[in-house]
């Protein structure tokens, strides 16, 4: 029997990763999303926001549980180490807790899988302590063979998370995607999450992707820490459902 939507919406409100990455995303609009994370029935996981508002948003969240994040090598992927690593240290030294770094997932389409090592494994590099580094693998774009060449090498620099997308192209993330990303987690025997990012916007599409990860890694597995989906339009659906108890 499936969970009312009510306790589906409950559970996964602490894991959303709350987003603006529109081009058109202004101090205003950080400003809403902030206070917007901070919701009735509880805190979100994070706002996720350009690395030029993260100053702002660690101002806004200071006295909140809502952890910031940021995007770097965003939205390419670029294969270039040491550009992407000067783009995470900058953003946790701005203030970021967490920071989503895009894979160079056409270098891995064109037969270099090792630029994908390459790069996480600067931006892990330039992690601080506490730091959390959240591997962008576009999955989308990715065949299921390339998918998990993709995880098991982000797994191996040392990733705290595997996510989907980037959000930007046209195929986000999708549980056959996240299945591969949680069953290459579980082989590995690590302690790393997972983020479904991108098209996730419904109650009951957070029920599905909870549904794989209880599958897979038992019922108590899933929490901030392990778990996050990252949506901009989810947080109304999830509050929705809420008002229904």
């Amino acid at each position: 029997m499936s969970a009312p939507m009510s306790s589906v919406a409950r559970r996964a409100l602490p894991l959303l990763d709350l987003t603006n990455l529109n081009e058109d995303c202004d101090e205003t609009a950080v400003e809403r999303l902030c206070a917007a994370a901070v919701t009735p029935a509880g805190p979100v996981a994070a706002v996720c926001i350009y690395p030029e508002f993260v100053e702002q948003a660690a101002d806004l969240l200071e006295a909140t549980s809502v952890r910031v994040a940021t995007v770097a090598n965003f939205p390419e992927g670029v294969a270039d180490p040491a550009a992407a690593a000067r783009e995470t240290a900058a953003a946790f030294a701005a203030g970021a807790d967490e920071v989503d770094v895009v894979a160079p997932w056409h270098s891995l389409q064109s037969g270099d899988g090792e630029a994908v090592g390459r790069v996480l494994a600067a931006c892990v590099a330039s992690r601080p302590p506490g730091g959390v580094v959240k591997a962008i693998l576009e999955t989308g774009e990715l065949n299921d063979v390339e998918t998990r060449l993709a995880a098991e090498t982000a797994l191996g620099v040392g990733v705290d998370f595997l996510k989907t997308s980037t959000g930007m192209q046209p195929i986000g993330a999708t549980l056959d995607a996240v299945e591969v990303l949680i069953g290459e987690i579980s082989r590995a025997g690590l302690n790393v999450g997972v983020k479904a990012s991108g098209g996730v916007r419904t109650t009951a599409d957070a029920a599905s992707y909870l549904a794989i990860a209880d599958q897979m890694m038992g019922p108590h597995w899933v929490s901030p820490e392990t778990f996050r989906f990252g949506a901009s339009g989810l947080l109304r659906n999830l509050l929705d459902a809420l008002e229904t108890d």
